[in-house]
């Protein structure tokens, strides 16, 4: 296989594991190590990948993936997380889920709660629960981000602020090991910031690939989240620092 059939294959390993080794890729393409420490130089010299020793990961940046190719990510490891996400969540309560593809499979195994008043700025969210008749939506407006379909700035913030919610679950673009939530769109960050403000409790949805992405803008500490479900095991650091906040963690095999 040619380099430039091994490159594309490369960059969606690395997206779906966080990072690539030289020594996985040599077995996975059957080629020799040198041939892929080449490949992976020439993926850092473009921007694509950071080189780390005995491989590579994902550049930190400013500007997060394309959203078509974040609903590629990982699938079933976030549905297999929806489920059992939504299996805690409650019928008859009032309930927030925030913008992202983890929201949305939470959205999807809602669809036989009963008696839910969901509120969202998530346009895909709300579409999803239309198909579920005993789930009342409310959108809350905002500027609309046609990317995603997420609802953004002062007026998503001021419509949050009027409620109260019983529970509220949300996503992140990474988790750093210090526990902290991290976001690439401050107006996004604001009013995550409000929806944990008006939550008496809270979940987080994310998948591993979260872990060994880096993002600038702070939304919380895994120290306001009640409770956390995800596809791998978290570092021993961060599992202890759970354990001492009283964050539950759940793993979910996908």
């Amino acid at each position: 296989m040619s380099q430039t059939f091994r490159h594309p294959e490369i960059l969606e390993i690395a997206r779906r594991e966080g990072k690539v080794t030289v020594e996985g890729l040599a077995q996975h393409f059957g080629v020799t190590l040198q041939t892929i420490r080449r490949d992976l130089t020439e993926l850092a010299d473009s921007g694509k990948l950071e080189r780390v020793h005995g491989g590579a990961v994902l550049p930190s940046g400013t500007v997060n993936i394309g959203y078509e190719e974040r609903r590629t990510l990982n699938p079933e490891a976030k549905a297999a997380i929806a489920r059992a996400c939504a299996a805690q969540i409650p019928d008859a309560i009032s309930l927030f889920l925030n913008i992202g593809t983890s929201t949305e499979a939470v959205a999807r195994s809602l669809l036989h709660h009963e008696n839910l008043m969901v509120v969202t700025n998530n346009m895909n969210v709300a579409n999803i629960l239309v198909a579920n008749p005993s789930c009342e939506v409310v959108v809350t407006g905002g500027h609309l981000r046609r990317a995603d379909g997420g609802l953004v700035g002062n007026l998503a913030s001021d419509t949050i602020a009027k409620f109260k919610f019983d529970l509220a679950v949300i996503g992140c673009s990474a988790l750093d090991e210090d526990g902290d939530l991290l976001d690439f769109d401050i107006q996004e960050v604001a009013v995550s910031q409000t929806i944990l403000r008006q939550s008496r409790r809270t979940f987080l949805v994310a998948d591993h690939s979260k872990f060994k992405r880096s993002a600038p803008a702070r939304i919380a500490s895994l120290a306001e989240i009640d409770a956390f479900w995800t596809d791998r095991p978290l570092s021993s650091k961060l599992a202890r620092a759970c354990e001492g906040w009283g964050t539950s963690v759940t793993v979910v095999p996908a």
